[in-house]
């Protein structure tokens, strides 16, 4: 709790409800990593808004309150209206008298003190820019990027900040797996709370805070089951009440895949094979993120060896981010696989394609990353019935490709409300990415290019001249004065 002169915090008489004052506790005596695993209507965000403004005033700094997505921050929370009080959600929790000014633009609020509190979205956390924050919340972390906690985790080392995750569960993923550190972090006091020297896990589900009564709750599950099916219905209850992590992401579509080769111990450390190429299959995002999957194909199997997903970044980074890995981990480059719409589009670079970019870069560094290729062009369920046999014949390595786990188990698709049923469509997500990434090699990686391909050091000079990129793709167009005629047209489209 602080204090000012006419003041106390937290603000307009808010105080945490029983069941949330072991998580207070733990927060107000200093604690530095918090994990909230709690049920729908809890009070979550409360909590954590009201702590947050409690911190800015015993600690100068700048505070960041994270969303699984950008465009939800001003909905949820900016502009929400608190329905008990009537009035806007941030102003029951920041007391006007307290702030300097707000940046409505940027949902920023610079407090007299000096103090700053931002609402982002994880789907952009590596496109901050400004002084780093000592504070972060996560809220509902099943469904935020995981990679931004990777990203903003040593700006707290450095600087002794503290971070806070609540969420309900969405499936057996990396929330499930923060959960599981959280556990076995905590160090546990004689009454139950949890020791500031260590981390918090703490979980209350509707049966344990009282929030509903047991009426409620079955009229609830009633409710579900009957607007969305007794399947999808009992799973969102149990999602959602009871903070179950068993209950499957509702439209999942590799969990199933993913858990069978957990099953079957083909989801544990994968060594690299020396000697044999290492391949990389890509999504290239423009707005959001581009993605990668490292992989080598032995004996008919595919064997996943690290993953990247990240944003805001040009060709000639990833190229060189490329290179860095395959120098760190002793990789030997053999096919570079690009979706289908790599040779039309742009990524900055005065309008040169994704893939001129590519070629560029190689030629300049003698064909380091191997060879580029373009995957054939499936439709959607195309793709993720390729993928579904690919995983049937793959291996994952756990330690480098955690994200790339998480992302199959979140991937599922949209609920349609009016029909009652999942549309064919997933929804578009952080996990998205790295899901389509994995569909590109799934529809490449039997092509002979790819099963056939032998390192025999980088290309010479004179090879890197003779060839082209439009002669290393998995389609057509293989004769040479074909390649001319369509390098011809490209260059026309270009300008040039």
């Amino acid at each position: 709790m602080s204090q000012s002169k006419d003041l106390v915090l937290p603000a307009n008489g808010w105080k945490p409800r029983p069941y949330q004052m072991r998580a207070w506790r733990y927060l107000a005596n200093g604690g530095k990593r918090a994990v909230t695993r709690w049920h729908r209507r809890a009070g979550k965000d409360d909590l954590f808004l009201h702590h947050t403004c409690c911190a800015m005033h015993e600690r100068k700094g700048n505070y960041w309150y994270l969303l699984p997505q950008f465009n939800q921050a001003r909905k949820s929370m900016w502009d929400a209206i608190d329905g008990k009080t009537g009035q806007k959600r941030m102003d029951n929790v920041f007391p006007r008298q307290l702030i300097e000014r707000k940046l409505d633009d940027e949902m920023k609020i610079v407090m007299k003190n000096g103090s700053t509190f931002q609402l982002m979205g994880s789907d952009n956390f590596d496109a901050l820019v400004g002084s780093p924050p000592v504070g972060l919340v996560f809220s509902e972390y099943a469904i935020s990027n995981p990679s931004s906690w990777g990203y903003l985790r040593p700006i707290l080392l450095e600087n002794g900040g503290w971070a806070a995750f609540n969420s309900t569960p969405r499936g057996a993923n990396h929330f499930k797996d923060m959960c599981t550190m959280a556990q076995e972090r905590q160090v546990l006091l004689p009454n139950g709370d949890a020791s500031p020297e260590g981390w918090l896990m703490d979980v209350v589900t509707a049966k344990d805070s009282g929030v509903f009564t047991e009426a409620q709750l079955q009229d609830e599950l009633s409710e579900l089951q009957q607007l969305n099916g007794e399947e999808y219905g009992h799973a969102l209850w149990l999602q959602e009440y009871f903070v179950d992590f068993d209950a499957a992401v509702p439209g999942a579509i590799f969990a199933d895949a993913v858990a069978r080769m957990k099953a079957e111990g083909r989801i544990a450390p994968v060594a690299h094979t020396p000697g044999i190429p290492v391949h990389a299959g890509w999504d290239l995002g423009m707005t959001d993120d581009t993605a990668i999957w490292w992989f080598q194909v032995i004996k008919g199997e595919v064997r996943f060896l690290h993953t990247l997903s990240t944003n805001n970044k040009d060709i000639s980074w990833y190229c060189d981010k490329l290179k860095t890995v395959g120098e760190s981990r002793g990789f030997e480059y053999g096919i570079q696989i690009l979706p289908h719409d790599a040779r039309p589009r742009t990524l900055a670079a005065g309008g040169k394609s994704m893939l001129q970019q590519f070629n560029e870069w190689n030629n300049d560094h003698k064909g380091v990353l191997g060879k580029f290729a373009i995957a054939k062009r499936l439709d959607k369920q195309e793709q993720i019935q390729a993928a579904r046999a690919t995983l049937h014949k793959s291996r994952i390595d756990s330690d480098n490709c955690e994200d790339g786990i998480a992302a199959l188990n979140q991937y599922h698709r949209e609920w349609d409300d009016d029909l009652k049923v999942f549309k064919n469509s997933p929804v578009h997500d952080w996990s998205s990415h790295l899901v389509d990434a994995l569909c590109c090699i799934a529809v490449a990686w039997r092509d002979k290019q790819v099963t056939e391909a032998k390192y025999d050091g980088p290309p010479s000079p004179e090879a890197l001249m003779r060839g082209s990129i439009g002669s290393q793709t998995f389609g057509a167009l293989r004769e040479a004065h074909l390649r001319k005629a369509r390098g011809k047209r490209e260059s026309l489209k270009m300008g040039g």
